[in-house]
């Protein structure tokens, strides 16, 4: 028997785990101490009244002999498919429904996704959401790193790196929430396709961007469709971090070796996927009627509002920031080694948030603060953070 020794070279303890556990050591010592949590990317405001409904009007079918239904289409079922193509149409953005896969969350997908691909380089940014270069690690494949910095705003371009077939991009990013515009989008879909390249473009913080000069697909620059695999989650647009729902878009232009990886994907899902439950699908559908997307943007301008608090708070301190304008998440340059800035915040604070070198080594010096959390909740810890500085 052999096993993937590709797994011996991972961080024995994942970033969030870490954190959990310090936090966790922080509360049995001072159990009467409130600690805020501005770390994970977790929402905080519940399903809106219209997923609800549609939720709980298919369980009620499930429950009918007459409406049940067992094993659905692994792909996603065309209803769901259906209102996501329409929401990309309002992009100017066309795609069809068979290139829509439906999954239970992005990070699924952007793992699985290199069971499509052989051995190879990954050109990552750094920093990156963890999930990335973990996966990465353990298909084997060989890692080349984005160099993001100060000076280019946490959005490195192709000559911030050395190349590679599988470019992963995450626009409004985690963790810096900084977002390319669509000149920057462009050089890099002509970069890809110039290197016989393909772009992996995590698009899951996109109901976030409001500046319409923005793109919020990597589809709404020409050419990106022979070139990119995009994905995207409901978790953050809709809180659907509990009940586990978003998507994959593979285009049929999109094609290696005169080989559509349409068919690829089609073919691996079905072999190794059983789908997203009816329930799940159907509440998810109800994110896109008139009154979910206004439950949604109301959600979203919550935590936007809280976004702005904290980089107004941080601003006052003269900290040097990026992201939360429009990203949940805000990135700080902290002065000191990341880990020691995190005990800071939770030993004199009793504030959680994520150091950055958790996310790779050009995040060491910083810090990443998110915006999911109650309003009360944010302003309480600005307050106690400019306490202490």
């Amino acid at each position: 028997m052999q096993i993937n020794e590709n797994f011996l070279n991972l961080e024995q303890s994942y970033l969030f785990s870490t954190i959990a556990k310090k936090v966790n050591e922080f509360s049995a010592n001072h159990q009467d101490a409130k600690i805020i949590k501005l770390g994970i990317g977790d929402v905080t405001l519940p399903l809106t009244k219209s997923v609800i409904n549609a939720m709980t009007e298919a369980v009620l079918e499930m429950g009918n002999e007459n409406t049940f239904r067992g094993y659905g289409p692994e792909q996603g079922y065309e209803f769901l498919k259906i209102a996501i193509k329409d929401y990309y149409s309002n992009k100017s953005v066309n795609l069809v429904a068979d290139e829509i896969f439906v999954n239970d969350g992005a990070k699924s997908d952007l793992g699985n996704i290199l069971d499509l691909f052989g051995p190879g380089t990954s050109l990552i940014p750094n920093p990156v959401y963890p999930a990335y270069l973990d996966t990465n690690i353990m298909a084997g494949r060989k890692i080349n790193f984005l160099d993001g910095n100060e000076s280019n705003n946490f959005l490195p371009m192709p000559e911030d790196g050395d190349g590679g077939d599988l470019i992963y991009l995450c626009s409004p990013n985690n963790p810096t929430g900084a977002t390319y515009n669509r000149d920057q989008l462009k050089v890099w879909v002509d970069y890809a396709t110039k290197n016989n390249s393909i772009i992996l473009f995590d698009s899951a913080y996109e109901c976030f961007v409001r500046d319409a000069n923005l793109p919020t697909s990597i589809y709404e620059i020409e050419g990106a469709k022979s070139c990119a695999i995009e994905f995207c989650s409901f978790s953050k647009t809709a809180g659907f971090t509990g009940t586990r729902c978003g998507y994959t878009v593979v285009p049929h232009e999109l094609l290696v070796n005169n080989i559509g990886l349409n068919k690829f994907w089609l073919r691996r899902q079905t072999t190794k996927f059983n789908g997203v439950p009816y329930i799940v699908q159907k509440a998810a559908t109800a994110i896109f009627s008139k009154e979910g997307q206004e439950e949604v943007k109301a959600n979203i301008d919550y935590y936007l509002e809280n976004a702005q608090i904290i980089r107004k708070g941080f601003s006052e301190l003269g900290f040097w920031l990026v992201g939360g304008d429009n990203s949940p998440y805000i990135w700080l340059k902290c002065g000191m080694d990341s880990w020691a800035f995190f005990d800071k915040l939770l030993n004199e604070a009793y504030v959680v948030g994520t150091p950055g070198v958790g996310f790779g080594t050009n995040g060491e010096g910083y810090f990443r603060i998110s915006a999911f959390a109650n309003r009360a909740n944010v302003l309480e810890a600005i307050s106690r953070i400019k306490a202490i500085f």
